[in-house]
């Protein structure tokens, strides 16, 4: 193991520190209006519970960027297999918490905790470990792959009995980036992509509210009330923003128009409050984190290290695209968060935990 330390990675904090101090702002400016509605006048409801989480995860942060990363990789079997412990428990009535149609959380006093969101951290700590001991065998598909993936689908059809396609997809991506990097063969994931868009299109065909999204993305004002509403009602939200957007706190399209718009659609709200020039500091704050990220994975002074990093930036890569591409019409509507600005404790929890893990190896980065 690397015995010398150095300072963390001071640009990947002040990036992360910047990314959440947007989001919190905008999380009040987006769910001010419904918060007042639906709580009795508290319009700081959702703030106040994001400022909450926010102050968690940010002493978790900086408390595990002073842990060794590979402390994680002598738990990663304990950690995976109570997270497969708490997937089963959502399962059953009266421990799990039903929300829009997904059984995805446990709820805790007044608030509620998602297993799935901390199974993809998890995975990644599990799967780093798994490939950098057998990464011998990564190229044979008996003995490497099929073990690697194996962990990784038996992880995703729980997540997708709960049903939560967006979680799963962001997971499976993850995983599938680890592996590819740790060396296994083209020729196999030609072979699983094909298998892959043949259960993806079996998995949407198999919910009726699945095949409405996609016929909405292909033609939102086909049903303009209903599957299309979402995103018609996003895209009445980044027009009008323009370059320099309508101000802070000026949106038209949260009062009551686009549906809880603190969560997975606030980077439309964020557009049409700041317009092009916001949106674009946003994606560009990403990309300068997914850059410091890269640079730490290739520095990592061993293989594990190397994968945890991978997988990190991998995860946070995936939610984004998918986000701003469901935001802006590119994609079809899923339940995908937008890391460090969408409201959700879980999420921004377990966001936070990963950046500090990322933070530990860039002290040991050759870079």
């Amino acid at each position: 193991m690397p015995l010398k330390k150095s300072n963390p990675d001071f640009i990947l904090i002040i990036v992360t520190l910047s990314l959440l101090a947007i989001g919190l702002i905008m999380v009040y400016s987006a769910s001010a209006i419904w918060a007042a509605y639906k709580f009795d006048g508290d319009s700081f409801y959702f703030a106040k519970r994001q400022l909450l989480f926010a102050g968690v995860g940010v002493v978790a942060m900086f408390f595990i960027m002073n842990v060794d990363y590979w402390t994680w990789r002598t738990w990663a079997k304990l950690i995976i297999i109570v997270c497969f412990v708490l997937l089963l428990a959502v399962l059953v009535p009266g421990i799990g918490v039903e929300r829009n149609g997904s059984r995805s959380w446990i709820g805790v006093g007044a608030f509620s905790i998602q297993p799935s969101e901390f199974m993809k951290l998890a995975m990644i700590a599990f799967l780093a470990k798994f490939l950098s001991e057998r990464q011998k065998f990564i190229t044979s598909f008996k003995k490497g792959l099929m073990p690697s993936l194996g962990i990784v689908f038996l992880a995703f059809g729980l997540i997708m009995l709960q049903p939560d396609l967006g979680t799963g997809t962001v997971m499976v991506g993850t995983c599938v980036v680890m592996i590819f990097v740790s060396g296994a063969r083209v020729v196999h994931f030609v072979w699983l992509g094909l298998l892959g868009v043949a259960g993806f299109v079996a998995l949407i065909a198999s919910a009726p509210y699945r095949i409405k999204r996609i016929t909405s993305f292909l033609d939102p004002w086909a049903d303009p009330q209903n599957s299309g509403f979402q995103m018609i009602q996003s895209f009445y939200a980044i027009g009008p923003g323009g370059l320099f957007g309508l101000g802070l706190g000026q949106s038209r399209q949260k009062f009551f128009y686009l549906p809880e718009p603190q969560t997975d659609f606030i980077f439309a709200i964020i557009s049409e409050e700041l317009g092009f020039i916001g949106g674009t500091l946003v994606i560009l704050l990403f990309a300068l984190l997914l850059w410091r990220g890269v640079r730490i994975a290739l520095g990592a002074p061993d293989l594990y290290g190397s994968l945890v990093a991978v997988g990190i930036i991998a995860m946070v890569a995936i939610q984004v695209m998918i986000n701003i591409g469901v935001v802006t019409g590119l994609m079809p509507v899923t339940g995908i968060t937008l890391p460090f600005l969408s409201y959700g404790g879980s999420s921004l929890t377990l966001m936070l935990i990963a950046i500090g893990v990322l933070l530990n190896i860039s002290r040991y980065s050759r870079y």
